[in-house]
């Protein structure tokens, strides 16, 4: 017991500023730490200093502050978890050896306040409900199914196993994303400086000529005057644009729906997004089976983890036709939203009483078509980026020289 308790992390009491009076009756001021004021008062008359004035010292802006948790760190926890569990050592050390070892500050605060709340006789799934933001009901659900059958120590290596391969998928369907996106930031970047900085200095020399500017030159000149008069509207629209749609998608499902499924019928991003959707939803559902969750309760975490409101919905409207009698196959190709090879693979598990081997054996391949698409789209992303750019730049460097080359012609 000692021990436990010598292994608790110590509570830091906050810094109190105050000022008050010594026994000469001099004034003096200075910091004392303390659980609150009263306490800090009582500790001043005991030192022979009457407080006049106390209060909470403020927080330092520019003090470093702890890095943000991430999903990834949340993977790697589940995974030290598993593999100790697994060597025989007990939760509570593990805890205590994760949580003191981690690089991570916020993480050491938070594995150390989960091992402490389960000391004082909650389970690890109540535990880790409270951090609602780093573990979800998914992961919450697979403890409490590992804590109530005995199997927690299996349960997180299939956890941890999840993990891992969800964040790894999240990263590829990220970079599908960010890829062509940086594209056209820096294109539109590169036709802005030109437009601002470099189009006027050549419309100075061309007002110097006297004579008609070709259309293209003229149409140039045209759009960077637009550019230097107006270019706080352009960017504070495009920047207003992408916060409204962002903050859209957020409060509206109508418009999360709307953009998700516009996702899905983009050329090549839209096959990633669908079988990045197909991977998690047969990764997430082979997990939370093998774990011995009844199927159509397994399908509301199904639904949450697919990251595409399309498949969401999709999945919660399988999951009312298989609570009637439906067969999960029959309820897939009912929904057309899953390809013939998937709701193949899924009845031979229904059949076989193995769907969650099959099921894992769908993720794989999604997986692999994802890590595929995403380099094949990479690969042929960077002669786009040279096409584009080239052709941006060409076009104007054409256009402010045409009228220098009709003017050589004259001559």
């Amino acid at each position: 017991m000692a021990q436990a308790q010598k292994a608790k992390k110590p509570q830091v009491d906050p810094i109190f500023l105050w000022q008050g009076t010594n026994k000469q009756g001099r004034r003096i001021k200075g910091q004392q730490s303390g659980q609150n004021i009263n306490a800090v008062k009582a500790e001043l008359r005991r030192q022979g200093i009457t407080p006049v004035k106390v209060k909470k010292k403020p927080k330092d802006l520019f003090a470093p502050r702890k890095p943000a948790i991430k999903p990834g760190d949340i993977a790697v926890f589940s995974r030290m978890l598993a593999t100790m569990m697994a060597s025989g050592v007990p939760l509570m050390q593990s805890m205590q050896i994760i949580g003191e070892g981690h690089e991570n500050a916020s993480m050491q605060d938070m594995i150390l306040a989960i091992k402490a709340d389960i000391e004082s006789g909650t389970t690890l799934a109540e535990s880790l409900s409270k951090f609602p933001l780093h573990f979800d009901d998914l992961f919450i659900s697979l403890i409490n199914a590992g804590e109530q059958s005995g199997t927690l120590e299996s349960l997180l290596n299939e956890i941890a196993m999840y993990k891992e391969k969800t964040e790894a998928l999240k990263a590829k369907v990220k970079k599908a994303l960010v890829y062509p996106t940086a594209i056209l930031v820096v294109a539109f970047l590169v036709t802005a400086i030109l437009m601002i900085f470099v189009i006027p200095q050549f419309e100075a020399l061309f007002t110097g000529f006297g004579a008609d500017l070709p259309g293209l030159t003229k149409m140039v000149i045209h759009v960077s005057q637009v550019f230097q008069e107006y270019w706080w509207l352009i960017f504070g629209s495009i920047i207003g644009t992408i916060v409204a749609i962002l903050q859209a998608k957020k409060r509206s499902r109508k418009v999360q729906h709307f953009f998700d499924r516009l996702l899905l019928k983009i050329p090549v991003i839209g096959i990633i997004m669908e079988k990045g959707a197909i991977a998690r939803f047969s990764r997430t559902f082979s997990t939370m089976f093998k774990a011995g969750v009844p199927l159509v309760e397994a399908m509301v975490s199904v639904a949450g983890a697919t990251g595409n409101i399309v498949f969401s919905e999709a999945t919660m409207v399988m999951r009312d036709e298989v609570s009637t009698g439906t067969q999960l196959n029959t309820a897939m190709r009912n929904s057309e939203m899953f390809p013939n090879m998937v709701v193949q693979m899924v009845a031979i598990g229904e059949e076989s009483g193995a769907l969650d081997a099959m099921l894992a054996k769908v993720a794989d391949f999604y997986e692999r078509e994802v890590d595929d698409a995403v380099d094949n789209m990479t690969a042929l992303m960077e002669p786009l980026i040279m096409v584009v750019l080239g052709g941006l730049i060409g076009t104007l460097v054409i256009a402010m020289y045409l009228p220098i080359f009709k003017l050589g012609a004259v001559v």
